[in-house]
């Protein structure tokens, strides 16, 4: 495992992982020593904890929460895997909210609504972009807590060994390949299955359909194209797979709370954006009223 540290405060640590582990390679146990967010940048692999499994996939999200211990699996990945982590101070844990429900959610699918900033504060970290990362970590830690709470706990997956590979398979060839014209049969003829049996198969094992991984994948493109260049919005749009720029625009909007060109914005550094975000976290009642501040979650005894 190679580990690199991007940025260090006393309230986030941002570090890059890549893990190098073959498929097969023997999986030990490990424990989470503080509150974390990692932000799937490639590859795949199997996340398991508090005896649920997860298979996290490019824009999936693994969530750590103190003292819970975890076994990743490599199973059915031969590139390797990254990721962009976010390591959250307790402080800064109680700054964006959520409860413990909130932080012991483990593993998230890929969700457009943390796959666009994943993709900004993976181009800061590169030296691509000219937003801070403790800026993006906060912003992606909050966001996250908005994103988890206003939706229920995805169920994990049950699946066969065998059937989890091929969704994963079919995943990686979707994102791969996400820019074309990728329909229900085209894909579920790339997996060896018929459209039905593909569509449950893949929504049971990633929390997604296959639509929505389609989607996301091309919005996660599309951050990341935002943030390396110039080119006009209209020609991203069109590049990563959209065939309408204003379906583009609603869309990815909706995913990351801002333009696309407030996006391309934010990543040439226009703090603006963070600084609505910081004033909304400093005007919480909990920062006014310090003695109404809950417990920091996954420190009570009881599960």
């Amino acid at each position: 495992m190679l580990v690199t540290t991007e940025l260090q405060t006393d309230a986030i640590r941002v570090s890059s992982y890549r893990c190098d582990a073959q498929p097969g390679a023997r999986p030990f146990t490990e424990v989470h020593a503080e509150y974390s967010i990692s932000y799937v940048r490639k590859g795949s692999f199997g996340y398991r904890t508090r005896g649920n499994a997860y298979e996290l996939v490019a824009g999936s999200v693994l969530v750590g929460c103190p003292g819970d211990e975890y076994v990743c699996t490599h199973d059915h990945h031969v590139c390797g895997d990254e990721c962009l982590a976010f390591h959250l101070s307790p402080g800064f844990v109680d700054l964006v909210g959520g409860d413990r429900r909130t932080w012991r959610t483990a593993g998230l699918p890929p969700l457009p609504e943390l796959m666009v900033l994943g993709e900004l504060a993976q181009a800061a970290a590169e030296g691509r972009s000219d937003a801070g990362l403790d800026e993006l970590g906060m912003w992606f830690a909050s966001r996250f807590v908005e994103v988890v709470e206003g939706r229920s706990k995805p169920a994990p997956p049950s699946a066969a060994a065998r059937d989890r590979r091929r969704a994963v398979d079919a995943a990686m060839w979707i994102d791969a390949n996400s820019h074309g014209d990728i329909g229900l049969e085209t894909a579920a003829s790339e997996a060896g299955l018929s459209s039905f049996h593909f569509l449950r198969l893949f929504s049971q094992v990633l929390g997604v359909t296959p639509h929505q991984y389609l989607v996301r994948s091309r919005l996660r493109h599309a951050a990341r194209l935002l943030a390396d260049d110039d080119r006009p919005v209209t020609d991203v749009a069109f590049d990563v797979g959209f065939a309408d720029l204003s379906n583009f625009v609603r869309t990815f909007h909706r995913a990351a709370g801002v333009s696309p060109r407030g996006f391309r914005q934010a990543a040439k550094g226009d703090r603006k954006i963070f600084q609505d975000r910081l004033a909304a976290l400093f005007d919480d009642d909990r920062l006014i009223h310090p003695s109404s501040r809950k417990p920091s979650p996954c420190t009570t005894p009881s599960d």
